[in-house]
C-alpha cells in the first residue's frame, strides 16, 4: 500500500520515528514532534531525491498546537494520518501534578480528535478523485482494554484511542479509507522513561511500526505480540476488579525497576 504523503506525530523518536523510516520512498512526509533537533535528524535520515519533506516542531500538549498541526496538515495533502504522539505519567492520581495529567488528556486524546477532524474529509476527497484509498492510524496501547491503576488517566485515554478508531472504522466502512487502532504493549522506547515507570517491554520500536504498517487495511485492531494479547483477552474475560490490582501490581513492580 502506498500513500502519496503521510503526517506521523510524535515523530521524533520511537514508534513514529520508525514508522517514518518504514513508509515507502515515494511517500511525502510530514514529521510532527517537541524536539526540533531530534526530529530534524530523523527527516536527514529518510530524505531521498525528489521525496518531499516538512517537520512540525511543536508540543501538541500547548493550546492551539494541535490546530496549527491541522492546518499544516490540510496545506500538505495528508493522505495517511498517523496519531502516534502520547505522553504518560506513573503514579497514584492525586498525587500526581494536575498539570501532567491534564497534558496527557490533551495529547492522547483531544490532539487525535482536532488533526482527524480537521483532515479526514479531504482525505475522503482525495481517494475517491483518485480512486485509492487514505489511510488512518491510531496509536493506542494494551492499557486501554482495562484499568490500569497508576497509570489511571494513560489507560483511560488510550481506551478513548481505542474506542474512538474502532467507531470510525465502522462509519467509513464504506468510504475510501482503512481505519486501525494500533495497541503495542511495553516498547523499547523512551516512552518508559518518560513516564517514570520503570523498564520498557521486550518489543522494538520497529516491530510495532512494521506490523502496524502491515495490518493497516486488514484489521481494525491489531495488538503487538502474543504475550499483549493474553493480556487484551484477560481484560477481557476476568472481573475488572481482578486485572486492576493484577496492572497495578504490575506497575509497581516495574517502577521499582
Amino acid at each position: 500500500m502506498t500513500f502519496r504523503s503521510a503526517l506521523v506525530t510524535g515523530a521524533s523518536s520511537g514508534i513514529g520515528e520508525a514508522i517514518a523510516r518504514f513508509l515507502p520512498v515515494g511517500t511525502d512526509l510530514l514529521l510532527q514532534g517537541r524536539d526540533e533537533g531530534r526530529l530534524a535528524a530523523v527527516a536527514a535520515s529518510v530524505a531521498r531525491s525528489g521525496r518531499r519533506i516538512e517537520t512540525v516542531a511543536i508540543d501538541l500538549a500547548k493550546p492551539g498546537a494541535a490546530e496549527a498541526l491541522a492546518e499544516r496538515g490540510l496545506a500538505f495533502g495528508v493522505d495517511l494520518l498517523v496519531n502516534n504522539a502520547g505522553i504518560g505519567r506513573a503514579g497514584r492520581f492525586d498525587r500526581n501534578a494536575p498539570d501532567a495529567e491534564a497534558e496527557m488528556v490533551t495529547v492522547n486524546v483531544l490532539a487525535p480528535v482536532v488533526v482527524t477532524r480537521a483532515l479526514l474529509p479531504g482525505m475522503l476527497d482525495r481517494a475517491h478523485a483518485g480512486g485509492g484509498r487514505a489511510g488512518l492510524i491510531i496509536v493506542s496501547s494494551i492499557a486501554g482494554f482495562g484499568p490500569v491503576p497508576f497509570l489511571t488517566t494513560y489507560a483511560a485515554t488510550k481506551a478513548f484511542d481505542l474506542r474512538f478508531a474502532e467507531g470510525l472504522a465502522e462509519e467509513l466502512r464504506r468510504e475510501p479509507i482503512d481505519v486501525l487502532a494500533l495497541c503495542p504493549g511495553g516498547t523499547e522506547t523512551r516512552f518508559a522513561e518518560r513516564a517514570g515507570s520503570g523498564r520498557n517491554g521486550a518489543h522494538s520500536a520497529e516491530r510495532v511500526a512494521r506490523e502496524g504498517l502491515e495490518a493497516l487495511g486488514k484489521r481494525r485492531v491489531h495488538v503487538v505480540g502474543a504475550g499483549n494479547q493474553a493480556i487484551t483477552m484477560a481484560f477481557k474475560l476476568l472481573p475488572g476488579r481482578l486485572m486492576a490490582a493484577l496492572a497495578a501490581r504490575s506497575v509497581s513492580t516495574s517502577s521499582k525497576g
